[in-house]
């Protein structure tokens, strides 16, 4: 009897053992299989250079929106409009912008925009990086392009540093954008009074070019940074466009200070107790057509200033007692919203290019 027992018992002993096993073994399994599908998810998921979004816009004849990014709602209201335009897109960031939103919280909100429209191309750029400093801070954090503007400099200053900062990002897989030439105009760090500014030399732009290995170049053909960029009538200087694109045709050209500076905002922000007088930008024809003729990059900041802005004072004069965020933040994330999306569909022809 006692060994009857003691059989029963060591085959419930061995039961147990080996269930336990069994479980151990599919548990095992279960982890293994999440390392695997770990790398494919991150990589739905992961950021891209503007190598791929340049060929194909040179390619096609439309420019890609690169729009400066200050906060959440921003990155929000641009991701959104992204995804229901169809179209590529890079978030920019400057120096001051970085200092202001802290480069952990920036690279966490774009992360999370990623992560909400995996489908949508997205690159993260630094916007005139000031020095090699900035640059290599920016592509250790997980930046996938970087500009470096060394306008300020003589020629020769601007290929060293440029060349400099290209030689680091390429080693980590970075692109870099370069500056010939100088803009007019005052923006965040960058401040270049009327009578420094200078055309970019189409000769001086293919030498540039190879000597520095940069991906992309902004050159100045008559655009201005902030919110007054012409006294009288606007114009771009499309032959030197022209020439600069015949001397370096695989490289893809940025334009600077190309917003619009919306006249619907801006008498929307002086309406709800704003004092913007006389502010002017780049219509949006020009810029239709600076699309087709070879530029791959135009960047907008003033324009999604004006449209928080004036989202945010129309609530507040309206509604003088509200103090909720949420209240006059969300109509403004949406008047963003509109914006990049009245870019994206009517001037820079980049929707439905995913």
């Amino acid at each position: 009897m006692n060994l009857c027992v003691q059989a029963i018992f060591m085959r419930r002993i061995n039961f147990l053992l080996i269930f336990f096993l069994t479980y151990q073994e599919i548990r095992n399994k279960i982890a293994i299989a999440k390392q695997r599908q770990k790398p494919e998810m991150e990589e739905k998921i992961m950021l891209v250079t503007t190598k791929e979004m340049f060929e194909k816009s040179m390619k096609e004849g439309f420019a890609i929106g690169a729009f400066n990014v200050n906060n959440m709602e921003i990155v929000q209201a641009i991701m959104d409009a992204a995804a229901e335009n169809k179209s590529p897109v890079i978030l920019q960031a400057s120096s001051s912008a970085i200092k202001y939103a802290r480069i952990g919280y920036l690279m966490k909100m774009v992360e999370a925009a990623v992560e909400e429209h995996p489908e949508v191309p997205v690159a993260i750029h630094l916007d005139h990086g000031p020095d090699f400093e900035t640059a290599k801070m920016c592509i250790d954090n997980g930046f996938t392009s970087v500009m470096i503007d060394g306008s300020k400099y003589d020629f020769e200053e601007n290929v060293a540093l440029t060349k400099k900062v290209v030689d680091y990002a390429h080693s980590k897989g970075v692109v870099v954008e370069a500056e010939l030439g100088k803009l007019a105009g005052i923006e965040d760090d960058v401040n270049v009074s009327e009578s420094d500014a200078m055309y970019t030399d189409p000769e001086q732009a293919e030498e540039f070019v190879r000597r520095t290995g940069c991906d992309s170049l902004a050159i100045a053909i008559g655009t201005s940074h902030g919110a007054y960029k012409f006294k009288g009538e606007a114009k771009l200087r499309f032959d030197i466009l022209k020439e600069i694109k015949e001397r370096i045709p695989n490289t893809p050209i940025v334009l600077h200070g190309a917003s619009t500076v919306i006249p619907e905002l801006v008498e929307m922000c002086n309406e709800y107790g704003g004092n913007i007088p006389g502010a002017k930008g780049v219509p949006d024809e020009i810029l239709k057509e600076a699309s087709k003729s070879g530029v791959s990059k135009i960047n907008v900041d003033t324009d999604l200033r004006l449209a928080l802005t004036a989202g945010i004072r129309k609530v507040l004069k309206e509604e003088p007692n509200a103090f909720d965020p949420r209240k006059y933040l969300t109509p403004a994330r949406e008047l963003v919203k509109e914006t990049v999306s009245h870019k994206m569909k009517d001037v820079f022809g980049s929707s439905n290019k995913i």
